[in-house]
């Protein structure tokens, strides 16, 4: 079994910056890809960033140049540092563990972030 477990949301006004971090402890398979994930009030989730154990990364388009994710393989934690931050980027943020396509863990608690002025 996988625990994931999010921190580092908050409110902040447009345009400021939040770095969100995740602890991924248990049965953890490798090589495997550590996601961001964000889910609005009213809307699915989505994968918003992406990076692999080799560091390849991924983003989607509306967060690119603005979003930089990143891990630290041996402890099993990834980050995603948030600047330039819109209104539309407001949702509840989680992470998860991918193998071949599948996810690893069950959802955690995720971590708020509301950006407002």
């Amino acid at each position: 079994q996988v625990q994931l477990v999010e921190s580092g949301g908050g409110l902040v006004q447009p345009g400021g910056s939040l770095r969100l971090s995740c602890a991924a402890s248990g049965r953890i398979f490798s090589p495997n890809t550590m996601v961001w994930y964000r889910q609005a009030p009213g809307k699915q989730r989505e994968s918003v960033a992406g990076i692999s154990s080799a560091g390849r990364v991924s983003y989607v388009d509306s967060v690119k140049g603005r979003f930089t994710i990143s891990r630290d393989n041996p402890k099993n934690t990834v980050h995603l540092q948030m600047n330039s931050l819109k209104p539309e980027d407001t949702a509840v943020y989680y992470c998860n563990v991918e193998v071949d396509g599948a996810l690893l863990g069950p959802w955690g608690q995720g971590t708020q972030v509301t950006v407002s002025s």
